[in-house]
């Protein structure tokens, strides 16, 4: 699979490995001043799934320098994680890999005459998903860790032939695959947080 996603991009001859940069996508572009009941807050995030990122933003210094120095570039198929990378590369070809799409957010079933913000939604989905297996069919905490390892495998296996990799991709996701990273000997490095853009940066000595 490694083959397969840098056969058209340049290959780095070196002797030590190259760097693994995670970065999350830019903003979406969905409101967020809204309150939801659990079946409201459904019907939010299968939008947020199908959109893309805000008009008019521009990626921070830093990342573009980061992916204009990357061997290899890899975003998630998510339609802000595509644009988002677009924005960043311009017209240089990238890979697209749904190993890399976020992990789902299953609301709870709560009552209906409960409502609260997105974010907040947001925070109570991933806390029930992560310990309490809340998945609603979807794709299970165990799932998803063993996805995030072997997108990790993918990335090591591409920074240990010597090429600088950046990811774009989404928020906790990046944060399954930075545990396994760490898990197999990669530090971290540079961290900029879980703000929209925000890098995390690892390297192996």
């Amino acid at each position: 699979m490694a083959d397969a996603l840098t056969a058209d991009l340049p290959k780095t001859a070196a002797t030590r490995p190259g760097s693994i940069v995670l970065a999350r996508h830019g903003e979406p572009d969905i409101a967020r001043n809204v309150m939801l009941n659990a079946r409201g807050y459904e019907d939010y995030w299968g939008r947020y799934e199908q959109l893309g990122i805000r008009p008019g933003q521009t990626p921070p210094r830093e990342l573009l320098e980061l992916a204009a120095k990357a061997d290899v570039i890899i975003s998630s198929v998510r339609r802000r994680s595509v644009e988002s990378t677009q924005a960043l590369v311009g017209g240089r070809e990238f890979a697209r890999d749904p190993m890399f799409v976020e992990a789902p957010l299953p609301a709870p079933g709560f009552p209906g005459f409960l409502k609260m913000s997105p974010k907040v939604w947001g925070f109570t989905a991933r806390f029930w998903w992560w310990f309490f297996n809340h998945h609603a069919g979807q794709e299970t905490r165990a799932q998803a860790e063993a996805r995030a390892d072997q997108a990790a495998d993918l990335i090591v296996d591409l920074a240990e032939q010597g090429q600088d990799v950046v990811v774009l991709a989404h928020g906790f996701f990046n944060f399954m695959v930075g545990r396994s990273l760490r898990k197999r000997g990669w530090r971290l490095t540079a961290n900029q947080g879980w703000k929209y853009w925000s890098t995390r940066r690892f390297e192996r000595s």
